[in-house]
């Protein structure tokens, strides 16, 4: 039997700050999942030429001054954007906050790539001479670059550090603040998961020469997961964040709560560098609905993570199909659909799009499935269509990633 939390070992989410593909607030994004629009279009990149991506339209000089932009990186942009939008979501009187209390844990799955590629790519012109080298490459490149420019930007003085936990990282940053705030390390946790992966070429050449790089006519069809005629991943950048704080000072303050993370779990493959191990991913979500105190019928919708890999897709369904197959109440969906993989923000931007159905009840589709797998057929999962429910009290995030990282959150509402 699990003991009753107390109220300051309750984590609640009172803040949501994101940009993706297809909306730069909350509530735009929840309106283009509902309504079926897709953030995919064309791109173009040096050395791989024309492709597809999910490509972010926000604001950068909204937070940033235009030196500020040039001296920082995209993934820094970024995460300034969410985390400010976040902040001021969540209603707290920013000015009198003890900016030493406030921690910053951000997802990614890789950073300094872009900066290092732009840089050769600048020397080739100085026929290589390293005296034109940027003298801002090194902050631009340290692996905790996008949650310390959010400290500078925002003047926050408590801790900063990035979780680099490949395509599982959006749920590891929100799990690593939550951890924090129990341990008593910050009164408030900026929390998420960034990606500036589009900016660099590398990422498209890697998954092409995988052949897991997806194709399509029309870009807003080219991310399928689960149906037939997928042909892989559609690269994206993006960011979300959360406000996290203990239940009883979000209460005391009368903050507006989304919901509550009242399990997680991170587990390891430990089978190959590549190719998920549906076992690892049921028994990571097995664990995080112990921890919990639920069992699988108590989920209302499972935000699937489904890349548009074959492989991928079919090794989470077996997974899910594990655990939930039974089931005759959980709905399950896919966001990548609409964006593309967001890589280290994947996990957070899936879940802000999900948690809006805790307060409306309904669960966007997974678009794009003309003839949907059956290796992938799953009991519950909406596609095309939204599907209204009768009532959504907990939703299950999954987030996996390379080198066999398996992350998963629950958020119950309150």
């Amino acid at each position: 039997m699990i003991a009753p939390l107390t109220p300051s070992q309750r984590i609640v989410i009172t803040g949501i700050g994101l940009t993706a593909p297809n909306g730069n607030n909350a509530a735009d994004y929840r309106r283009s999942l509902l309504e079926g629009r897709s953030g995919v279009s064309p791109y173009e990149i040096r050395y791989v030429g024309k492709t597809l991506a999910g490509v972010c339209n926000f604001d950068e000089l909204r937070y940033q001054k235009k030196k500020d932009v040039r001296r920082g990186t995209r993934a820094g942009s970024i995460g300034i954007y969410c985390a400010q939008e976040a902040v001021q979501n969540s209603g707290l009187d920013w000015a009198n906050v003890d900016k030493s209390t406030v921690g910053i844990y951000v997802g990614v799955t890789e950073h300094g790539n872009v900066e290092t590629e732009n840089e050769v790519h600048e020397l080739k012109g100085y026929d290589y001479d390293t005296k034109f080298w940027s003298h801002h490459h090194n902050p631009r490149t340290v692996a905790n670059n996008p949650a310390g420019e959010i400290s500078l930007n925002m003047g926050i003085t408590g801790p900063h550090y990035t979780i680099g936990a490949a395509c599982a990282a959006g749920n590891a940053g929100l799990i690593q603040g939550a951890q924090m705030l129990r341990l008593g390390d910050c009164d408030v946790a900026l929390c998420g998961g960034v990606s500036e992966s589009i900016h660099t070429f590398g990422i498209f050449a890697s998954f092409k020469s995988q052949g897991a790089l997806a194709d399509h006519a029309d870009p807003t069809r080219a991310s399928r997961p689960f149906d037939m005629a997928r042909n892989g991943i559609v690269v994206a950048e993006g960011g979300a964040m959360f406000v996290l704080e203990r239940l009883e000072d979000a209460q005391a303050r009368g903050a507006e709560i989304y919901g509550e993370l009242v399990g997680y779990a991170i587990n390891s493959d430990a089978t190959d560098f590549v190719m998920p191990n549906a076992q690892r991913q049921a028994e990571c979500i097995q664990l995080a609905l112990s921890r919990a105190g639920l069992v699988a019928d108590q989920i209302d919708i499972v935000s699937t993570h489904a890349t548009g890999t074959e492989s991928g897709d079919i090794q989470e369904c077996l997974a899910l199909n594990q655990v939930f197959g039974q089931s005759r109440r959980t709905l399950l969906n896919n966001t990548k659909s609409f964006i593309g993989h967001a890589m280290g923000a994947a996990g957070a931007l899936e879940l802000a799009g999900n948690l809006p159905a805790l307060k409306d009840g309904v669960c966007h589709a997974t678009i794009n499935v003309d003839e949907l797998d059956p290796n992938c057929s799953m009991p519950g999962l909406v596609v095309n269509q939204p599907r209204e429910t009768r009532g959504v009290e907990c939703i299950l995030n999954n987030s996996f990633g390379m080198l066999g990282i398996n992350s998963v959150a629950i958020i119950r509402r309150i």
